[in-house]
């Protein structure tokens, strides 16, 4: 029933939207407009003016805004930039920090954490899988004064390749939609490792003539499917370190198993609308108040599938063929506002949220004698609240949450003040405390593997965060964070199967002991003539008595390129090097069951550089990217690993073109 509410409410949205007048525009901040003066990309009218008064009526690069969730709006940029470069990739977004496997949409080991959170409820778990899953923070939407289309593509390993494909339109100044897809296949160097995504993504927007009632929304289906091989078995790690001709051809490197899928699914129907009570320019005082409501229903689910149990690799099984996990989630959320603001307090939003949540199995697993529930479902009332007020140079934010009633405790308090000397120089300092249960999937787990069964009553993991950043755009960009982290959960091989067992199952564990974690990270660009060399170095460290958060101390990625225009600037081009490079350190394991990462303590990976070499190319709208993937790989050794016994991916040639259509 709840889905077909929201279903109904998408079409009244899409399809009962009809107006004329014009709506105010979004204020863009100072670095989005210097980004416009510095894009050369020319928008040709779809008619030509009659006369001279209709010249200005030619839309320019800054009027195809768009707004993210938080409603920070910038525009389309078209410019060819160092950044551009590091965002070219499956995920679309600069992935430092984080270490791919070999095949393109598999997982991502990650280098560093973040512990910044506003999150009171459990996430779905399967978090191995979830750096693709588009949530509601990724989806943006659109203002264009004319049609908008994006191609990107990208090729693959072996067999396949990368699209992503996008169109917005507005049919009338108060409404817009859009529509996009990201596609991938690819077959992958190593056997059994084939990868099947696709992220499909259709927003909208509308506000009325008066502008007292605004609404916009989103419907997001997706699946992540991937084939798992458990990695390379204890010969093949050998034969692979030994850089043996022979087995250059990484197809011929024997694996754990080769009858194994995992596919995480999801559907999300998300709408949030708002109607102002009082506008500003209703009254003297400059009061506004308005009421507000976010209504969003998800419906996923991961599935693991094996033809055969693997005992060797995940111990015993109820059954030897055909084994089938499946852990689903439906969560539906509701969240009601009251938003006031003044031009002397600021603004303040009070808000009440209602999360209907139904996590587990579609049967009940009796072990050991004792029968393990197979659902974890009900309600919890949230309240909450947010305030911003701007003066001068100083801006203060402040956001607070807490669970009134329900099954899972959880609160945060996140706090902000930002200082601008000038459109150069700003410093930020923030404070976050949050409190939040574990994942559902360590709560609760089910398998047909003997040993992958467990209820769990973990406490809430607690992390307080102080961080501070200093930005000068002419010298550097730094940022300090400092963390503390309580009944830290993780996952871990279980030492206590040890007796009779020869295979040791991954469980979720519950850390004893306070863990401190510092994080310093320094990024700038360093420019003399047409060469820059931009620099982006992390430093970690972490105070952890049971060893249960491991990441490198260094991590670093510098790039050193050349800009220049050619063809009487008919064409811009940047061409470099980019060095990756972290220390060793425990690497942490992937289980695919679970499809999870858990932390090993017996061998330390890393200290391998990986050198790519890039060659794009601008021209008009159209950008065109050629790089040569780790070309050093065979000069420093064949050390490198994604994780344990999944090796990093050998010198390749890849090729991908952005394309802007402006209509």
């Amino acid at each position: 029933m709840n889905k077909i509410i929201v279903v109904l409410l998408f079409v009244w949205l899409c399809n009962g939207l009809n107006a004329q007048d014009k709506r105010t525009k979004p204020t863009i901040d100072e670095s989005s407009l210097l980004k416009a003066k510095q894009d050369t990309t020319i928008i040709k009218p779809k008619t030509t003016p009659r006369n001279s008064k209709e010249k200005d009526t030619q839309p320019r690069i800054q009027d195809y805004l768009i707004i993210s969730h938080e409603n920070d709006t910038t525009f389309v940029d078209t410019t060819l930039t160092i950044q551009k470069e590091y965002k070219f990739n499956y995920l679309r977004r600069d992935n430092f920090g984080l270490m791919p496997f070999s095949n393109l949409g598999q997982t991502y080991n990650s280098l560093t954490f973040n512990f910044q959170s506003s999150n009171i409820m459990p996430s779905f778990g399967a978090r191995a899988r979830h750096f693709n899953y588009m949530e509601i923070e990724d989806i943006n939407y659109y203002r264009v004064p004319t049609p908008l289309t994006e191609l990107f593509f990208k090729t693959a390993f072996e067999q396949g390749q990368l699209a992503d494909s996008f169109f917005t339109v507005n049919t009338s100044p108060q409404f817009n939609f859009s529509i996009a897809y990201k596609g991938l296949r690819s077959l992958g160097k190593y056997q059994h490792i084939l990868t099947s995504t696709g992220n499909f993504r259709f927003t909208s927007n509308y506000s009325t003539k008066n502008k007292r009632y605004n609404a916009r929304g989103h419907i997001v289906t997706q699946d992540l499917l991937n084939q798992e091989n458990g990695g390379l078995q204890d010969g093949s790690v050998l034969n692979f370190e030994s850089g043996d001709p022979e087995f250059i051809d990484r197809s011929i490197l024997e694996v754990n198993f080769e009858n194994a899928e995992s596919i995480l699914r999801g559907k999300r129907f998300h709408l949030e609308h708002n109607y102002k009570i009082i506008r500003e320019k209703d009254t003297l005082s400059k009061n506004k108040l308005s009421i507000g409501h976010i209504m969003s229903f998800e419906d996923k689910y991961f599935q693991y599938d094996q033809t055969s149990a693997t005992t060797s690799f995940f111990g015993n099984a109820f059954k030897t063929t055909n084994l089938k996990d499946r852990a689903t989630l439906e969560n539906f959320y509701n969240q009601l506002q009251l938003n006031y603001s003044n031009n002397i307090l600021g603004s303040l939003q009070f808000n009440i949220s209602n999360n209907n949540y139904n996590y587990g199995y579609d049967k009940l697993v009796i072990l050991n004698g004792v029968t393990i529930i197979n659902r974890l479902k009900g309600n919890i009332l949230s309240a909450g609240g947010k305030y911003l007020k701007e003066y001068k140079s100083f801006t203060l934010k402040g956001e607070a949450g807490l669970n009134v009633s329900g099954e899972f405790d959880g609160n945060f308090i996140k706090a902000q003040a930002t200082f601008k000397l000038n459109e150069d120089i700003s410093a930020t300092a923030s404070i976050n405390h949050n409190s939040q249960a574990p994942n559902y999937n360590a709560l609760l787990y089910q398998s047909d593997y003997i040993n992958y069964n467990w209820r769990n009553n973990f406490t809430n993991t607690e992390t307080q965060q102080l961080a501070f950043q200093l930005k000068y755009k002419k010298l550097a960009n730094i940022t300090v964070d400092f963390n503390t982290i309580n009944d830290y959960v993780y996952f871990k091989e279980d030492i206590s199967f040890t007796a009779g067992n020869s295979v040791l199952p991954v469980r979720p564990f519950q850390n004893n002991a306070t863990i401190t974690y510092l994080r310093v990270k320094f990024e700038n660009e360093i420019k003399f003539g047409k060469f820059a060399l931009n620099n982006t170095i992390l430093y970690q460290n972490v105070q952890d008595d049971n060893e249960v958060l491991n990441v490198p101390d260094l991590t670093t990625r510098n790039t050193l390129y050349y800009s220049s225009y050619l063809f009487k600037k008919a064409m811009y081009l940047q061409t470099g090097v980019t060095l990756n490079y972290f220390t060793k350190y425990y690497m942490n394991s992937y289980n695919p069951l679970l499809a999870e990462f858990y932390i090993q303590n017996e061998r330390e990976f890393g200290d391998f550089p990986r050198l790519d070499f890039f060659l794009n190319a601008k021209i008009r709208q159209t950008r065109i990217y050629l790089k040569a993937e780790h070309f050093n790989s065979s000069l420093t050794g064949y050390n490198y690993y994604s994780a344990p016994t999944y090796p990093y991916r050998d010198f390749t040639i890849r090729f991908g073109v952005v394309w802007n259509f402006f209509l």
